[in-house]
């Protein structure tokens, strides 16, 4: 039994950038969750996409996301590229407009510009943390950490420590310890899911790493939409109620990466949009 298969670069302005992303057409073969498992292991993306059903006159698809050591609740560059294959190589009608349905519930997505776009789901604000707990694991100073904003772990889905920093110099200089990084991640992230994202706010754009601790290694992302989501969320419970910019991920790991943001709060309620291209790499059969 063969598999159709895409891959494509994920909130890349150009091939060969962003985040790399492989999507396998899954509807009416019988592929087990630990299947996907190994072949997301066997690719070594940092996430592979499995599209399970698909209602065509709808425009609605079920997707599961496998990073090579689990499976993900929601997770932003596979949701986006995701939708691109579907909007531009499965539905016929090449719609603007579709959803996805994942473990977190329904997506909803739209194409802009030639930006697609997702909208996240209510952002969860949980516990803050002290910047002296970086010294332990981290090459961080208290110097380095801006001070207006808390170090907060956040979630629209899956979770992640955001961790505001003064200038660039330190988020580009960063080195982090990874057995110590581990060892702090699970002794103070609420899920399974453990992650950092530094970011600096530089004027009109943001600049930002992500890294965790996957397969006993430390591993930096090229473009992390979930975190993206929770930055933006982030930003606007302290920093504007309103936001439109640019989040410039992955040029330490020499795969630039653009997110587009676009959202707003009012009160308790959070519009939270991240947008992004996707480029075209690759399709062929996988063998199973």
């Amino acid at each position: 039994m063969s598999l159709p298969f895409y891959i494509v670069d994920v909130f890349a302005e150009n091939k060969y950038a962003g985040n790399q992303l492989a999507v396998f057409l899954t509807v009416g073969n019988i592929v087990e969750a630990k299947e996907m498992q190994q072949i997301a292991r066997e690719i070594n993306f940092a996430e592979s996409t499995f599209i399970t059903k698909l209602d065509s006159q709808n425009n609605i698809a079920e997707v599961r996301i496998f990073t090579p050591e689990k499976e993900m609740q929601f997770a932003g560059h596979p949701i986006i590229g995701t939708s691109w294959v579907l909007m531009n190589k499965i539905f016929q009608n090449q719609p603007k407009n579709i959803a996805l349905q994942v473990p977190i519930g329904e997506i909803p997505i739209h194409e802009s510009e030639n930006l697609i776009w997702l909208r996240a789901a209510q952002p969860k604000f949980w516990d803050t943390f002290s910047k002296n707990d970086f010294e332990l694991f981290s090459n961080l100073k208290s110097e380095d950490f801006e001070d207006k904003y808390p170090i907060q772990e956040v979630t629209t889905g899956s979770a992640f420590v955001i961790v505001p920093l003064k200038n660039k110099r330190a988020l580009e200089n960063l080195v982090l310890d990874k057995d110590k990084t581990d060892k702090w991640l699970k002794a103070n992230c609420k899920t399974n899911h453990r992650a950092l994202y530094f970011y600096y706010l530089e004027e009109s754009k943001i600049i930002s790493r992500m890294l965790c601790v996957e397969n006993n290694q430390l591993v930096e992302d090229a473009a992390t939409g979930s975190a993206s989501t929770c930055l933006q969320a982030f930003l606007l419970k302290y920093h504007l109620d309103k936001i439109k910019t640019i989040n410039y991920q992955g040029d330490y790991i020499q795969r630039p990466s653009q997110i587009y943001f676009n959202g707003k709060r009012s009160k308790d309620n959070f519009e939270i949009e991240i947008g992004g291209k996707a480029q075209f790499v690759a399709a062929g059969e996988w063998e199973v």
